[in-house]
């Protein structure tokens, strides 16, 4: 059953995907990884026609290409934070805890969750019962609160 996918659909997610990823290699990569997993699934896949298989498919690299992006963006903002020894000033751990701490309502919670945890506003939003607009504007409102704090840091 999976090769049978993978002969009709190996090249038209591949082609979907170059024209999301701009990278051939990348495309065939993300394809091969969603095969992969619909070997782990092929189970679930079997029980399905298809055009459903079709979509599990372009579905599963859709995921994986988010995920990636996601993953990336977090590691290029970390790499941007100055080293050490340069203008920007360090802060220490108590330091963080205690600007934290001086924000108002529940936007240090937030905050938290939300960078040091890695829920989305979403997730947020579901457990402070607000909707996800809401806790992006507590999350802004909450860095230009510490910005201001620390001094302008535009890393923040």
């Amino acid at each position: 059953m999976i090769e049978t996918l993978y002969e009709a659909y190996y090249k038209e997610l591949t082609g979907w995907c170059r024209a999301m990823t701009k990278s051939l290699s990348f495309s065939e990569e993300l394809v091969q990884e969603a095969f992969m997993r619909a070997l782990l699934n092929r189970e679930l896949l079997e029980g399905l026609k298809e055009e459903q298989c079709r979509a599990w498919l372009y579905r599963t690299v859709k995921n994986l290409y988010v995920d990636y992006t996601r993953r990336n963006r977090r590691e290029s903002v970390v790499e941007t934070i100055p080293e050490q020894g340069t203008e920007a000033q360090e802060i220490t751990e108590l330091e963080w805890q205690e600007l934290l701490a001086s924000l108002p309502d529940e936007e240090g919670l937030l905050f938290t969750m939300r960078y040091l945890q890695g829920y989305n506003s979403k997730q947020l939003g579901e457990f402070f019962d607000m909707p996800p607009g809401t806790v992006r504007s507590k999350l802004s409102s909450a860095r230009k609160h510490l910005r201001d704090a620390i001094g302008g840091n535009k890393y923040v």
